[in-house]
C-alpha cells in the first residue's frame, strides 16, 4: 500500500478506459474503413486513434 492511502484497487483500474477505447476503436474503425474508404487498414488506423483519444478522456474524467 502506498503512503498516500490509495490501495492496490486504485492503481489497478488506471488504464481501463484506454483498453476499452482500443478494443472498441479497432472493430468500429474496421467497419467505417470498409464503408467509407473501401480499405480496412485505413479504417483501423482511424478507429485506433479515436479509440485511444476517447479512452484517455474517460481515464482522465475518472481521476477527478
Amino acid at each position: 500500500m502506498s503512503e498516500s492511502g490509495e490501495g492496490p484497487e486504485k492503481e489497478k483500474g488506471g488504464q481501463q478506459g484506454l483498453a476499452v477505447g482500443i478494443a472498441l476503436g479497432i472493430p468500429f474503425g474496421l467497419v467505417f474503413g470498409m464503408l467509407l474508404f473501401d480499405n480496412p487498414g485505413l479504417g483501423i488506423g482511424f478507429g485506433l486513434a479515436i479509440g485511444i483519444a476517447v479512452g484517455l478522456a474517460l481515464d482522465s474524467r475518472k481521476k477527478k
